[in-house]
């Protein structure tokens, strides 16, 4: 009898346990504890090795706060600028946000999983299942962090929506989307899918009602200053993603897009949670959610994207997955209801210490463990070398003649050695790096033009073709002997003269994104 209630109350949208006893022994307690563990466990692992290379270029942009940038919309470059505030360029301290960020998902996740009838054991279950991405997606300050929250978050909210079927949630799904919409631009996917939800389900009777559109009035009204700058800025993030996307495919980054979502999820969730959503006669009001994922899914087949890109859907599958196996275990034999929770928890335990070992900076560079770690997380390598790199030029404007070093400037060929520069360059009273990529290109070359150059990143042939005079200097290295994209594919620092068209002409054409 107590099993068969058990199912009752799952599928009927209450919960396994009840909000009785001390508030911290609660189910939501327990949830905030994971989550909030993994903010502990980034901040003790974030001071290893290095800025990474992309960050290096958030911290720079969140030096010059704007409602947008050619590479991605303001949000993180904001929360970048409210971390210079509060911690000062410590690494840990930049990372703070992106943490945090991931941690909340953790927490909706298992709210999810109770929204949708699960009791203690489907809500930690499905927590637990969006650790391994919260662990590594939150190891470094990115956009893609703010992107997972924001998908995430609007899950959750529909599914308040649809359990409840009050019709103000869609204010709430407004904020997310738009918030979405300021982090990364593949939050229009999730909006198409969304749509495609609503009018694919019986959620249609929302498009009758006023909430739905008073949200996406919202929805737009919170995404409309970037919009506008982009207006202003002739959609430059357009040419950035049409670049990016172009590189992509051609070096076979998007093949494995469906390969790579069954080795980074956890498959029989994933399956039980779609089983839920769109075969489950007790959850049709949630049919809406399962749909979301599969339009999602085509969408970026047919677009051929990123196969990270999908990965913030997963976490509405886990939560219900975990309801649905929670409802089922009820209806199993005691004895093996525990076998298949001890081994659930196993798995997922597994899971979550082989990302810490392998996706968090841990391992020390060039042991054993490093090179390991390097196969699955390549971002390593790029944070490695950058102090040196500094240094390096610092050494080589110091060789220079007085008159050389008195009209100086350090043209970088990557984002990462601009923002290196920048970041380090002050304390060797190195003036500010120039570059053409991304956001570095609106911001100029300086008044008053530099007439002596240290160049890096950048061919020989390009340097002997656009400017004066130039002789290599000196290279890139790192104490580490790591290899990088900096020692492999450009490694020499020449000194050049002024661009031979001179700098107006020279700029015009120099402005490409990475």
């Amino acid at each position: 009898m107590e099993q068969n209630a058990a199912v009752v109350c799952a599928v009927s949208g209450g919960s396994f346990s009840h909000p009785r006893g001390p508030i911290w022994t609660r189910d939501t307690a327990w949830l905030i504890y994971l989550a909030l563990a993994t903010v502990i466990v980034h901040a003790m692992a974030g001071n290893r090795y290095g800025f990474h290379c992309d960050e290096l270029a958030t911290l720079e942009d969140a030096r010059h706060l704007a409602w947008g940038y050619p590479a991605y919309p303001p949000l993180t470059p904001f929360f970048g600028r409210i971390s210079l505030i509060c911690f000062g360029a410590s690494l840990a301290g930049f990372r703070f946000f992106a943490s945090l960020a991931h941690a909340v998902t953790v927490l909706l996740a298992g709210l999810m999983a109770r929204e949708l009838g699960g009791g203690r054991e489907a809500q930690l279950l499905a927590a637990a299942a969006a650790l391994p991405f919260c662990i590594g997606g939150g190891a470094l300050m990115q956009y893609v962090s703010f992107d997972y929250l924001a998908w995430v978050l609007t899950a959750y909210f529909i599914v308040r929506l649809l359990r409840s079927g009050d019709p103000r949630w869609w204010l709430a799904v407004g904020v997310s989307i738009g918030f979405g919409m300021l982090s990364k631009y593949t939050m229009a996917f999730f909006v198409v899918a969304i749509a495609a939800g609503v009018l694919l389900t019986g959620a249609r009777r929302f498009l009758r009602n006023k909430w739905l559109w008073i949200g996406a009035a919202v929805a737009l009204l919170v995404f409309l200053p970037n919009l506008l700058w982009q207006a202003q800025h002739h959609f430059v993030s357009l040419d950035f993603l049409r670049h990016i996307h172009a590189r992509d495919v051609r070096e076979g980054r998007t093949r494995a897009f469906l390969p790579a979502q069954l080795e980074f999820t956890y498959l029989p969730l994933v399956v039980a949670g779609l089983y839920f959503y769109l075969f489950s006669d007790d959850a049709k009001r949630f049919r809406m959610v399962g749909w979301m994922y599969l339009v999602t899914l085509l969408l970026f087949l047919l677009v051929q994207g990123r196969h990270y890109y999908l990965f913030p859907a997963y976490p509405m599958l886990y939560a219900a997955g975990a309801v649905w196996g929670e409802s089922w275990l009820a209806t199993r034999p005691p004895r093996q209801a525990k076998t298949i929770w001890r081994v659930a928890w196993g798995v997922l335990a597994a899971g979550a210490i082989a990302t810490v070992v392998f996706f968090l900076p841990l391992a020390p560079v060039n042991s054993g463990w490093w090179k390991i770690s390097i196969a699955f997380q390549e971002n390593y390598a790029s944070e490695i070398g950058w102090p040196e790199l500094v240094q390096e030029v610092a050494r080589i404007r110091d060789s220079l003649a007085p008159e050389e070093q008195a009209h100086l400037g350090i043209l970088a060929g990557t984002y990462g050695e601009a923002g290196a520069i920048n970041l380090y360059g002050p304390q060797y009273g190195l003036p500010r790096a120039i570059s053409g990529i991304n956001s570095f290109w609106q911001r100029g070359y300086g008044d008053p033009a530099p007439q002596s150059l240290i160049v890096m990143g950048l061919s020989r042939e390009f340097a002997d073709q656009y400017f004066a005079a130039c002789t290599l200097a000196g290279h890139i290295w790192n104490r580490y002997g790591v290899r990088n994209d900096e020692t492999i594919w450009h490694p020499d620092i020449f000194v050049c003269g002024p661009p031979k068209q001179g700098w107006p002409e020279f700029w015009k054409g120099f402005q490409y994104f990475g």
